[in-house]
């Protein structure tokens, strides 16, 4: 792919399409699902203040990362929320269901840890504003 730019420009952005779907919903469902997602925090130790926050990471991180949008800072901010987020809600190694929640998000860790090396592409706000 490296001797064809337009298809790693078309990677990029399929690429980043599919990896900001599931921030997008995540923080979208946690606003309908406010009361709810917040008892889980608070089961899990963690302080209800920080919901607000988690919301804005997932759905502006992931809208940043679909449009192309301050996509590397978007996507170091996404690498560290995935590492913290595994650390402290999925990590359980008795439990295989959540050891696979949290190789999910290391593995999702990895793919915004090569997003904000390579940034997003041609196909992207980034460089649309670049270009002016």
């Amino acid at each position: 792919m490296a001797n064809h730019p337009a298809l790693c420009d078309t990677s990029k952005l399929v690429g980043r399409i599919l990896m900001s779907l599931i921030f997008i919903f995540a923080g979208w469902n946690k606003i309908g699902g406010y009361k709810m997602t917040e008892a889980f925090m608070v089961s899990m130790g963690l302080p209800a203040f920080l919901l607000p926050l988690v919301i804005v990471v997932e759905l502006l991180g992931g809208l940043a990362v679909l449009f192309g949008l301050f996509t590397r800072f978007a996507a170091i901010i996404l690498f560290l929320f995935c590492l913290a987020s595994a650390w402290m809600v999925h990590f359980s190694p008795g439990d295989s269901g959540e050891m696979t929640s949290f190789m999910k998000n290391i593995t999702i860790a990895g793919g915004f840890l090569i997003l904000a090396c390579a940034g997003a592409g041609r196909f992207s706000l980034d460089h649309w504003f670049r270009k002016k």
